[in-house]
């Protein structure tokens, strides 16, 4: 199967490197513009484009104009890339059709999160039945999960939590989150029941219970 080409476009070289080393360890192709106009170039040259990630501030073209002329053309998922934290160039960011937003500085993991979430999505990126951080397997399809080669019994929530938590390793997930996203939108139970699971899930994990992290007066992480 060929590799998922994603486009990352900033005027900053060192920021390009960085980008790309995360996603082509995860096996993605990757193909650099440095300004707009090169950007825009290389898009409608190359119709095999599955994710635009774009800076802001860029020389010729900026980020929002390349936006602009892609969207008038093509429904490719955007990750915008800026350091300006105001809410104004968010709206008018997501105005344009942008997926997503984040700024900088930022974690590349977190970024490549988001990039394999919104692929996702987009049916460009098929969900992978099998999953395997830290020494723990998870098998959708066998509904099964092992720990160090040794296999574990999980109810069928504490599965769901436990996946839920491996697909979204290294973000922070509020407890209203994972009710909506583990026991969906049309539970009005007390959140207070995702602490109790989370407990025995962390017991019958052992020692990599401790994978998934308390975050106080919030919710949880998995660390990977």
């Amino acid at each position: 199967m060929d590799r998922i080409k994603i486009l990352v476009v900033d005027d900053e070289s060192r920021m390009r490197k960085l980008v790309k080393d995360f996603l082509v360890k995860k096996n993605y192709e990757v193909i650099e513009a440095a300004d707009g106009s090169e950007a825009l170039d290389i898009f409608f040259d190359d119709r095999e484009i599955a994710l635009v990630i774009c800076d802001v501030m860029m020389p010729k073209i900026d980020g929002w104009q390349v936006c602009k002329e892609i969207r008038e053309y093509s429904k490719v998922p955007i990750i915008m890339l800026t350091a300006k934290g105001d809410e104004r160039d968010e709206l008018q960011g997501f105005e344009l059709g942008v997926d997503e937003y984040i700024s900088k500085p930022f974690s590349p993991k977190i970024l490549v999160a988001r990039v394999e979430a919104i692929l996702r999505r987009s049916n460009v990126l098929e969900e992978s039945e099998r999953m395997e951080m830290n020494g723990i397997v998870v098998d959708k399809t066998a509904h099964s999960v092992m720990i160090e080669g040794n296999p574990i019994e999980l109810s069928f929530k504490e599965f769901e939590l436990l996946t839920y938590f491996m697909e979204n390793a290294g973000i922070a997930l509020s407890r209203e989150k994972i009710l909506n996203n583990v026991w969906n939108y049309d539970y009005f139970g007390d959140a207070r029941t995702i602490d109790t699971h989370v407990k025995k899930l962390r017991s019958k994990m052992g020692e990599k219970g401790e994978c998934i992290k308390t975050i106080w007066g919030m919710g949880y992480k998995f660390i990977a």
